[in-house]
């Protein structure tokens, strides 16, 4: 099993990352969060997870170990493959999952690409006893669905989910449970 790659990136493509080491180049798949910020002739340093088929030998690379745990937890969920893994944390950041896992929100996982109804509830009771429970990950019902609200919002106004989801993170947990205010609140992030 490959664990992790150091290496110069050599190219750059849509949902990977070719990785010169020792001359050779390693294809990676990385998420879109990763993909974002990389140039061509920098140093990357990527936890790894090798999916080994009949036909292929394909590897996965992440930013932190968190990131490689939730790959290998959702794809041991029935239906949900490694591409689709990958494309649910090119989606949402593990503190996302995480929450949404704890909080029992369907409705995140069928944000994915892929992912319908039944697959976000497969998700939910697969993961629910496999991530660790986080005080800090817990919210209210009510907390919850305002901010259903004002990702809808955010998303509306032209933002994409994932710029969405980081504005929602910069909401204190003691702000207003008014659309309003919370709107106003994650606006700030973009300003």
């Amino acid at each position: 099993m490959i664990a992790s790659i150091q290496g110069n990136v050599l190219l750059v493509g849509e949902d990977n990352v070719v990785i010169e080491v020792g001359g050779l180049g390693y294809l990676v798949y990385v998420t879109r969060f990763l993909l974002i910020n990389l140039r061509r002739g920098e140093k990357l340093s990527l936890y790894t997870h090798l999916i080994v088929r009949e036909d292929s030998l394909t590897l996965f690379g992440f930013q932190d170990q968190d990131e490689v745990m939730l790959f290998q937890q959702l794809i041991k969920v029935n239906g949900v493959g490694p591409r689709l893994a990958l494309e649910t944390l090119s989606t949402h950041t593990p503190e996302v999952i995480k929450r949404a896992v704890l909080n029992k929100q369907e409705v995140i996982f069928s944000q994915v690409s892929g992912i319908g109804k039944k697959t976000a509830q497969k998700i939910l009771l697969s993961l629910e006893d496999r991530i660790p429970f986080e005080e800090d990950f817990i919210i209210s019902p009510e907390t919850a669905g305002i901010n259903a609200q004002v990702q809808e919002a955010l998303t509306t106004l032209g933002y994409s989910v994932l710029e969405a989801q980081a504005a929602l993170q910069t909401i204190p947990e003691e702000a207003p449970l008014d659309l309003e205010t919370r709107l106003t609140i994650a606006l700030r992030y973009f300003s």
